[in-house]
């Protein structure tokens, strides 16, 4: 079974990553974008029966620093 974690950077936290894409975008000549904001998605495979709460401990003690992230949890 796959599970899947995307994690973002909470609102107001700054994103030096995210700002770096802008300006090398807007440097591309892309000036349509207002602002870019960079994260992560870890794809698990786990064992049949793993339920999502299962996924979000994982998330919660290692996969995302919930000081300054947020995490969504798919199951597939």
């Amino acid at each position: 079974m796959k599970a899947r974690v995307t994690v973002s950077l909470k609102p107001g936290v700054l994103d030096p990553q995210g700002r770096a894409i802008h300006h090398a975008l807007e440097g591309l000549g892309f000036s349509g974008v207002e602002e870019v904001r960079v994260g992560k998605v870890i794809e698990l495979d786990v064992a049949p029966g793993t339920s999502e709460e299962q996924v979000a401990e994982m998330a919660r003690k290692l996969l995302a620093n919930t000081v300054i992230e947020n995490f969504k949890v798919e199951l597939a």
